[in-house]
């Protein structure tokens, strides 16, 4: 029997939502195995005073196999 646990991570980006999306799944890949779906939840920006897009960021819902004792 297999089990998944589903939790959220941001990532971020000044390049792209795809960077970002890449940044979540990376950083959460290091510490978590099993890692099976990454959906992007969220997507937004963070824009600079000049109106200029500064950062790209996006949350992502990623599934991993839940070991069971």
């Amino acid at each position: 029997m297999s089990a998944y646990k589903i939790i959220s991570v941001v990532g971020t980006s000044t390049k792209s939502w795809e960077d970002a999306t890449q940044a979540a799944v990376s950083a959460a890949s290091k510490s978590l195995r099993d890692l099976r779906i990454a959906q992007v939840k969220e997507m937004d920006v963070a824009v600079d005073k000049k109106g200029r897009i500064s950062q790209y960021r996006v949350r992502v819902d990623l599934s991993f196999k839940y070991e069971l004792g």
